[in-house]
């Protein structure tokens, strides 16, 4: 860009941030498909491998597309630095790596994604970290679980798939009392609909995957805080390998340059569709913060400008009736990716959250008569209609 980025407005940014053309003047933004570099002389490579001159140095952790990614992420998100990974869990696991050592704990919201719950129970406690876990919305849970080895507060807002809403402001404070890092997962809203660190996060998690993508192409991860937090990041990734790949990266550019038009109607579709569902006679009881009777819609209205493209809803029966539903559409996709311009549906109990114990998607809201639409960009009439074939079944 030929001037300082943060005197352009976002859309913009969006579009032409991050990047500067080479020598050969393109217009769309070159795909460097190399794994590494070539340096002048041994000197210089040996100044490059020990930092003292900053480069390219090998695309595990340095690649001019992955970087115009980074930069162009870290612009919109408000962000001093990001790291770009090779999915979103490998997002989460980065920053845990990187950010915390055996004897630490770790307080967690219990409604986060399924794997990142398997991971923090499976994997990270093997090295000697605690975790415990607390509902979203109780701050004084939140408070009451902060130990003297508190060293990291993490939580997903929208949660997945229930759509509750975390006070960032709040747990904020409760985490710089503590002295420990406030980690957000801003998957379901993107910088266009929430900016966590404006609230007082230190850290913000995607899962380029998603909306970010938009169109369930491609693998993708970011990590986005601050320049000091981001250079520990960055030494796991280039120890550790989980890396974006160029190729990505460069899908993920695509996906920014339309990011705002498309979380705009994914938050009008959704919206539609959730008071239609709350209307339904068959439905039990929908989940979406943009309803006025949803718990966190008045937190949802100062955090956040849109809703977000994911509702939730359940039906009377259990397992056998939400699996009757979904088998009964024809037009949604079958598939636990959300973030796609194609509508998906997916039962949370057996797939998503279906490593998790009863007793734990029990304390998450997950039961068997739920049923989670991510609500894509085809026409709002149409998806209805698809979902009246599915509760037609009923």
């Amino acid at each position: 860009m030929d001037k300082d980025e943060d005197q352009y407005q976002p859309d913009t940014v969006a579009i032409r941030g991050g990047y500067q053309r080479s020598h050969e003047s393109e217009h769309s933004e070159a795909l460097f498909l190399t794994s590494s570099y070539v340096f002048e002389n041994a000197e210089m490579a040996a100044k490059y491998f020990s930092n003292e001159l900053q480069g390219n140095v090998y695309s595990r952790y340095t690649n001019p597309t992955v970087s115009t990614f980074e930069k162009r992420l870290a612009a919109l998100e408000g962000a001093e630095q990001c790291v770009a990974t090779a999915s979103g869990m490998a997002a989460a696991l980065s920053v845990i790596m990187a950010l915390l050592q055996s004897g630490d704990h770790v307080v967690c919201s219990q409604d986060v994604f399924g794997s990142t719950r398997v991971m923090m129970d499976k994997y990270i406690t093997k090295f000697g970290v605690q975790v415990t876990y607390v509902p979203l919305a109780d701050l004084q849970a939140w408070q009451a679980a902060i130990q003297s080895n508190t060293k990291m507060m993490f939580c997903e807002t929208p949660s997945n798939p229930l759509s509750e809403i975390a006070d960032l402001e709040a747990l904020s404070a409760i985490a710089k009392q503590a002295d420990a890092l406030f980690v957000v997962d801003n998957c379901f809203c993107t910088p266009v609909l929430q900016k966590p660190l404006l609230w007082g996060a230190d850290i913000v998690l995607h899962s380029a995957t998603k909306y970010i993508d938009g169109q369930g192409r491609c693998l993708g991860g970011a990590v986005l805080g601050s320049s000091d937090l981001m250079e520990q990041v960055v030494g796991f990734l280039r120890a550790a390998g989980p890396t974006m790949s160029p190729f990505n990266a460069w899908v993920f550019l695509k996906g920014l340059e339309t990011l705002r038009i498309r979380m705009q109607a994914h938050s009008a579709n959704a919206n539609e569709l959730a008071n239609w569902l709350n209307a339904h006679p068959k439905v039990v009881k929908v989940f979406y913060a943009g309803l006025e009777d949803h718990p966190g819609h008045a937190l949802a209205l100062k955090q956040q400008s849109g809703f977000g493209g994911v509702v939730a809803f359940t039906v009377e029966g259990g397992r056998e009736t939400a699996w009757a539903v979904i088998d009964s559409t024809r037009m949604l996709s079958l598939t636990a990716n959300l973030g796609d311009a194609k509508t998906t549906i997916v039962h949370p109990a057996t797939t998503t959250h279906g490593r998790l114990s009863e007793e734990a998607r029990a304390a998450a809201g997950i039961s068997d008569g739920l049923i989670r639409v991510a609500v894509g960009l085809e026409d709002i009439a149409d998806i209805k209609a698809d979902l009246e074939l599915g509760l037609s079944a009923l």
